[in-house]
């Protein structure tokens, strides 16, 4: 009887032991401010996504999204400094703690939200997978790619729907595999495949840096779909909400009609939905542990969503991108956030 209640006793005090260095451990939260910036893992290069120009300066929606949650954080937008990562690094640099929040054109999956220990919070731009051909082939549409070479990049979905999708249709292809869509396009380019493939958004912006982008068409085929989005570890459900309703505040912001141009005008307005967003009103950041101002912060310096789609990846841009299914769903599209209530 002694021993076990000494046993019991030790073990206890092995828990303890155990548990003190996770019960001390700084949030994510407060490990970004005490370091005075945040880190975000983007791509190495995908125009209209993120893509830094020859000074170093990063653009895109994926960095937007990135400054968006700087912006909440800290006030200034700028306060964030960008990993570019391959599709292969980005889960383990986000799994290690070299970066505290992942925004790359990625992919939610039930495989990636339940097996790697990261959680995804919302979407930033719905995709679905696609062709991209050179209009000298004289194809017309994905079911006409039976024996093509087709040009992939390693480590996304992009790899397994073509196999799925060739299987179901009776088709055979030969994979041409790079580490980069940076590799791809000029895999393509090269002629080294009859076809890329990859999300639409995203053939998209590779289209645009072929010598010729008008030799080049994507067929009208959506073959997946491919919701991408920010992405953080799992175990830290302040910074997983943090995330999530700066994402979430610039869409309802969109839907009440805030910008970066009109929000200070917008401070003196009666909608209580206003007013909780823009932080007049309620203490909807300090439920988070932000400023309750937050969302004045975002929008003031970042703008809401469709200001953030329509300058990197809108009709006046390179890509000319429509809004589409990323319309806000009074609009005829899918986009929707909570109320911040």
């Amino acid at each position: 009887m002694n021993n076990t209640k000494s046993m019991a006793a030790g073990a206890v005090m092995l828990c303890g032991v155990l548990a003190a260095p996770f019960a001390t451990a700084a949030t994510t939260l407060e490990s970004v401010k005490e370091k005075g910036h945040l880190q975000c893992g983007v791509t190495s290069g995908l125009p209209g996504f993120s893509q830094p120009d020859d000074k170093g300066n990063w653009t895109g929606i994926d960095v937007d999204t990135c400054r968006a949650v700087a912006a909440a954080i800290f006030g200034d937008a700028q306060a964030v400094e960008f990993t570019p990562l391959t599709a292969k690094e980005r889960f383990t640099a986000l799994q290690s703690g070299e970066i505290d929040m992942l925004s790359r054109n990625t992919t939610w999956t039930l495989t990636r939200d339940a097996s790697l220990g990261l959680n995804f919070t919302g979407t930033n731009y719905y995709d679905g997978q696609g062709f991209l051909i050179n209009k000298d082939l004289g194809v017309n549409d994905a079911t006409e790619l039976d024996g093509a070479t087709i040009c992939i990049q390693a480590g996304t979905t992009t790899e397994l729907n073509l196999s799925d999708y060739f299987r179901a249709k009776g088709m055979e292809y030969q994979p041409i595999v790079f580490d980069t869509s940076e590799q791809t396009v000029q895999g393509f380019a090269a002629g080294r495949c009859d076809v890329l493939t990859s999300d639409r958004s995203q053939l998209a912006a590779l289209r645009s840096k072929l010598t010729d982008p008008s030799s080049a068409e994507i067929l009208p085929n959506t073959i997946s779909k491919e919701p991408l989005g920010p992405v953080v570890r799992q175990g830290d459900d302040q910074w997983f909400n943090i995330v999530k309703w700066v994402l979430f505040a610039q869409i309802n912001a969109e839907e009440l009609g805030i910008t970066s141009a009109n929000v200070e005008d917008m401070l003196k307005s009666d909608n209580p939905n206003v007013q909780r967003l823009l932080g007049t009103d309620g203490d909807m950041g300090a439920k988070l542990g932000l400023p309750d101002d937050f969302g004045h912060k975002v929008i003031k310096q970042v703008g809401n969503y469709g200001e953030m789609y329509d300058r990197n990846v809108g009709p006046d841009t390179p890509l000319g991108l429509d809004r589409g299914l990323n319309a806000l769903w009074t609009e005829g599209g899918i986009l929707y956030a909570p109320p911040l209530r």
